[in-house]
């Protein structure tokens, strides 16, 4: 029997949203996005990347000064360039620390309770070093994807009594369930010393909005630098329309555009050292048919952090940023699941979650504490969903037996809708990975 994280923390959803105030009410609010929140102009198809996007908010923070914060963009990879490297390493190793902690919970749960436990693997396939201490195997292994806590329990192997009381298929239905929510309890911990540790060392993003679109970033060769648009221009109308303050929503106002007009000239008003002039950009035309002009846009504000000024404010602000972001990410799945056929493209797998980490940690290495602590409640509630495979299907055998007054579901049955949900996962899991590959933008520029 093994308790496993298995791929699930490969699935998040990139779902579309806004982040909500940040001030107590009905719902729980938060100043962070929702789950790896991105936009749909932020498609790698169409060489427009909301680098530095920030999202609506319409409240106040406690200091009264006005919030918005960051969406992230699925973005390529540029392997010549050191930091890229070292930015993909950074969203790796957060990937790994987090799968660490939820097979720690697995195995702490079963260790004080003195439940056997066989093995502790991060990652999944071939071994690629291990040791063995107090009868335990510790293994890291090929692909740090995942990783699980094995028990002797089904194991033909093991040497331990099939009526060994300490055996985890032995204990009581309690000292189970503790053991198979103890991953997601320990993520859910992690998550908020995540965000304390950002609260009171970095503090929480503050930002003014101006009107426009900001360009980040403007590719070589492209259309937009053909016809002069440059690095650090703002954009303030486009075809004549005057361009919302701050916000996604003008960052999506000049995307549409570009979109509808490929090799038609589009007139942008541009700002530029403090000058006010217009610039004729005609899009290249995308393998969609779609216009692109290859730059990247985010809406035109300025940060500035805010730190608690007491332990109490520190705590306040935690647990509003807890609360709040943990509403997000459960409303999000829901959205997942109502509008599946709309939202199924929003699904990311590690491919996508690493390349988003990555764009996170080269653009504000503080947006690791968000990405963290996003992840940390993706896999918590995914591994709560009563599926095969996930610790949320573990639970439900469980709860299956209680109702049944201590009787097991038979074995055979058991171990068939285990077999087959660890099989879709798998699949889902490939096709993912290989979906997202192919949506990087240098393997894009290579097909």
């Amino acid at each position: 029997m093994v308790i496993s994280l298995s791929s699930s923390l490969s699935f998040i959803n990139l779902n579309n949203s806004r982040s909500p105030i940040s001030e107590f009410s009905s719902k729980p609010k938060t100043h962070l996005p929702k789950p790896l929140s991105c936009s749909s102009f932020s498609s790698s198809d169409l060489n427009f990347h909301c680098k530095d996007s920030f999202l609506s908010v319409k409240g106040r923070h406690p200091n009264g000064r006005r919030l918005k914060f960051r969406s992230c963009a699925i973005p390529g990879f540029d392997y010549g360039n050191f930091e890229s490297v070292q930015s993909v390493l950074e969203a790796a190793g957060v990937l790994t620390a987090i799968i660490v902690v939820h097979e720690s919970g697995h195995f702490l749960a079963a260790y004080l309770q003195g439940i056997h436990v066989s093995k502790f693997a991060v990652g999944f396939g071939p071994i690629l070093a291990k040791f063995n201490a107090n009868n335990v195997e510790y293994s890291i292994r090929a692909f740090p994807l995942g990783g699980f806590v094995g028990f002797p329990d089904n194991d033909p192997e093991s040497d331990i009594p099939v009526d060994d009381e300490n055996l985890l298929k032995n204990r009581p239905i309690l000292d189970r369930v503790i053991v198979v929510s103890a991953g997601v309890i320990a993520n859910i911990i992690f998550a908020y010393l995540i965000i304390f540790t950002q609260v009171v060392s970095v503090g929480l993003p503050v930002q003014e909005g101006y009107p426009g679109v900001l360009v980040p970033e403007v590719r070589a060769f492209s259309a937009a630098s053909r016809d002069g648009l440059l690095a650090g221009d703002v954009i303030l109308e486009v075809n004549g329309i005057q361009l919302p303050k701050g916000g996604p929503n003008a960052v999506t106002e000049v995307v549409d555009v570009i979109k509808k007009n490929p090799k038609r000239n589009v007139i942008l008003k541009v700002e530029r050292a403090k000058q006010d002039f217009e610039i004729g950009v005609t899009p290249d035309e995308n393998y969609d048919g779609t216009g692109k002009i290859g730059v990247q846009l985010s809406p035109n504000v300025k940060l500035s952090k805010a730190k608690p000024e007491s332990i109490s404010d520190a705590f306040n602000y935690t647990g509003r940023e807890f609360w709040g972001l943990s509403f997000n990410v459960l409303d999000s799945l829901k959205q997942t699941v109502l509008n599946f056929s709309q939202t199924a493209s929003k699904v990311a797998g590690p491919v996508a979650i690493i390349a988003v980490g990555a764009e996170v940690a080269r653009s504000n290495v503080d947006g690791l504490y968000q990405f963290a602590a996003l992840l940390n409640l993706n896999l918590a509630v995914i591994n709560l969903l009563p599926l095969p495979a996930l610790d949320g299907g573990t639970l439900a055998f469980i709860l299956i037996e209680a109702a049944r007054g201590g009787r097991k579901l038979p074995l055979e049955v058991e171990q068939t809708i285990m077999s087959s949900g660890i099989t879709v996962v798998v699949f889902l899991g490939l096709f993912l990975i290989v979906r997202d590959t192919l949506n990087l933008d240098f393997i894009r520029d290579m097909l």
